[in-house]
């Protein structure tokens, strides 16, 4: 590794006097300040992090919350592009990103101890129960944080338009000529409610009657609850024409495992996912492709918009996405 002292014997100068050009200290010329970067670029010197700590108050690392309640880990398609676009965004701009827990040394502490403990500039939840007492410590504390699909008043957020997503389902469905609509919808969240929202609230525009029976609760890229309820659906009589599934993950998964059972799903009804992750293009879902790209890079912006400007207003920004027509819906 280049030392300072190295760069002093090249550019003919003390150490002291190439200390002061990379931390830009105004006691010497412009021109021997500018000859020392540039020559210090040249040979590859870096300064180290504690330096730079020192010198900008500021460790350059953010910590991320991601509390998998699915237990999918980061083969979670959606959740995973999304941090794999913040991440990205965040070496960008010169910042490192790890994971927090709420342990500290091998012993149980909070989310905000160990923000504290690793000395994060700011924090980004991208998965987590919101209302977690140590959650809303964290919000409510001097870091920034940054939330992704939830809001909190007093920190920026960035949420994919569920409400809009689930709108588009509907009246796709409905263009094709479905007028009896089914939901199996997530576990109850905010994410949720604005889907469900958006679904009964399109099904009133369109003269739809969302019949109760066939909106049914089941869990987000959970494939055995979404199997157990789409088998109760096909068993009723005056079954819905269309089923709208609350993930693309159920959807592909219910759809394996009835034909085992040597039912083809699409051959008895048609069907809807959500999320548009990669395998469902290969397979031809109608889904509704969240823009996850684009939520972690606006929600790492607006992290260090927070970080570097303390006074900087906390912003709330919707991201659409798209309906992707697929063959899982049938005209009639």
């Amino acid at each position: 590794m280049i030392s300072m002292k190295e760069i002093a014997r090249v550019c003919g100068v003390s150490v002291a006097t190439v200390s002061k050009a990379l931390s830009d200290k105004g006691d010497i010329s412009k021109p021997t300040r500018d000859r020392i970067r540039q020559a210090a670029e040249e040979m590859g010197y870096m300064l180290n992090a504690s330096a730079r700590a020192l010198k900008t108050n500021r460790t350059y690392s953010i910590g991320v919350i991601f509390v998998d309640r699915m237990s999918a880990g980061l083969s979670h398609e959606y959740f995973s592009q999304i941090l794999e676009s913040f991440r990205q965004a965040a070496e960008e701009n010169g910042y490192d990103i790890s994971f927090i827990n709420n342990r500290v040394d091998g012993k149980e502490s909070t989310y905000l101890r160990h923000c504290k403990y690793r000395s994060y500039d700011g924090v980004v939840i991208i998965s987590a129960e919101f209302m977690d007492p140590q959650i809303l410590e964290l919000v409510d504390s001097d870091i920034p944080v940054v939330s992704i699909d939830y809001s909190y008043d007093n920190c920026s957020s960035v949420i994919s338009d569920n409400t809009k997503g689930m709108r588009e389902l509907v009246k796709y469905a409905a263009s094709m000529g479905h007028r009896k609509i089914g939901f199996i919808h997530g576990e109850i969240t905010d994410v949720t409610k604005k889907r469900m929202m958006g679904f009964y609230s399109t099904c009133r525009e369109l003269g739809i009657d969302a019949d109760e029976r066939f909106v049914v609760e089941a869990k987000y890229h959970d494939i055995d609850c979404s199997y157990d309820r789409i088998r109760e659906i096909l068993a009723s009589e005056d079954r819905p024409t269309c089923v709208i599934f609350p993930d693309d993950f159920s959807l592909l998964g219910t759809m394996s495992r009835l034909a085992d059972d040597k039912i083809i799903l699409t051959d008895e009804i048609s069907v809807m996912g959500y999320d548009g992750i990669r395998m469902s293009k290969f397979v031809g879902l109608t889904t509704y492709e969240q823009d996850a790209t684009s939520l972690g890079r606006i929600a790492c912006r607006r992290l260090i918009d927070a970080i570097e400007n303390p006074q900087s207003y906390s912003e709330h920004s919707v991201v659409a996405g798209k309906l992707i027509p697929g063959r899982t819906v049938r005209k009639i």
